[in-house]
């Protein structure tokens, strides 16, 4: 049995990279709490549904986007921890699903709230609302820019990588920051949708549209929370076995050998960061020459793996199975 462990690639640069978004997100989590009180304050004072709906959802946000800036700090702090066998990335991941699931919150008040005031309408003064929910979207904007441009970073060096050589695969989402970035697209959505029901409601006299605004960006919201609810989930439970790298790494044992000597009997593969995958495998082999060093050394052309452990069986024969190989889970 044989363990491969290379250095982590790029680990300057995942650091650097992570201290980008930590800022970010820090400095729209205090834009968008001092805007908060005001779209809340505005939309009590106004009477309007939406702006309210859109205060509180703004409101939730912050505390959603709290975890996200809680979880690059634990990741950060703890990212020379032995116990952390693989180090912290998962930190990141589970603070952009606990931010889904609190996205998925908000849509639920959201629809609550708007079929409510559907059954009893409330006077709105349309005009000064129109206002607030307008420096509300540009808020919204000036937070969507700040976390784009980070990500946005993120994606170019990891292109430049790519260019090089480096990667094989799509680069995968910081999904921390992704949830962030959600939860003010989200921000943003439910501003337009209020500045839509109020304008048409003093236009046009269509009270009913400032609830109807709040159910289809409660609907739209979480759709979004659903989506990277899924894909935070996958990457926590480790469902990684549908992933190209897997089969890529059947292609290398299938080529180790001749036709018959190998027969892979057992593969787990998960990912341990953004780009890096580990796996453990097991071989039964007729081949005497077939090595973990020399499986080892086949491998390392997929350089997203950072992490390998391998067990060859030998035998006379692998058409059938050998009593010296474990079961396979």
């Amino acid at each position: 049995m044989s363990s491969l462990t290379r250095p982590w690639q790029h680990d300057h640069d995942f650091h650097r990279q992570n201290q980008a978004a930590e800022r970010g997100t820090r400095a729209v989590l205090w834009i968008t709490l001092v805007t908060m009180v005001l779209v809340i304050t505005a939309g009590w004072w106004y009477g309007s549904m939406a702006l309210l709906a859109d205060g509180w959802h703004m409101g939730s946000h912050a505390a959603a986007i709290g975890v996200s800036a809680l979880a690059y700090a634990a990741s950060r702090r703890l990212k020379s921890d032995p116990r952390f066998a693989f180090g912290t990335w998962k930190i990141e991941v589970l603070g952009g699903f606990a931010s889904a699931l609190f996205l998925l919150g908000v849509a639920a008040l959201m629809a609550a709230a708007s079929i409510h005031r559907l059954f009893e309408p409330q006077t709105i003064q349309f005009r000064e609302a129109i206002g607030v929910a307008v420096i509300g979207l540009l808020v919204n904007v000036v937070c969507a820019v700040i976390l784009g441009r980070v990500h946005h970073r993120g994606h170019g060096h990891a292109d430049q990588h790519r260019h090089a050589g480096h990667a094989h695969h799509r680069h995968h989402d910081d999904l921390n920051l992704r949830s962030a970035y959600l939860h003010v697209l989200a921000d943003a959505l439910t501003s337009v949708l209020a500045i839509v029901a109020l304008v048409g409601g003093w236009i046009g006299g269509w009270v009913w549209l400032d609830p109807l605004m709040g159910l289809v960006g409660a609907v739209l919201v979480a759709n979004w929370a659903r989506g990277l609810i899924a894909e935070t989930s996958s990457v926590l439970l480790d469902r990684e076995m549908d992933h190209p790298v897997v089969e890529e790494i059947r292609e290398v044992i299938a080529g180790v050998g001749a036709p018959g000597q190998v027969e892979l009997v057992d593969l787990h593969v998960w990912r341990v960061a953004r780009d890096a995958y580990a796996c453990t495998l097991t071989l039964v082999s007729s081949d005497p020459q077939l090595t973990p060093t020399t499986l080892r050394q086949a491998l390392t052309v997929h350089e997203e793996l950072v992490h390998c452990t391998v067990e060859i069986h030998h035998a006379p024969a692998v058409s059938g199975s050998s009593p010296t190989c474990p079961p396979v889970l």
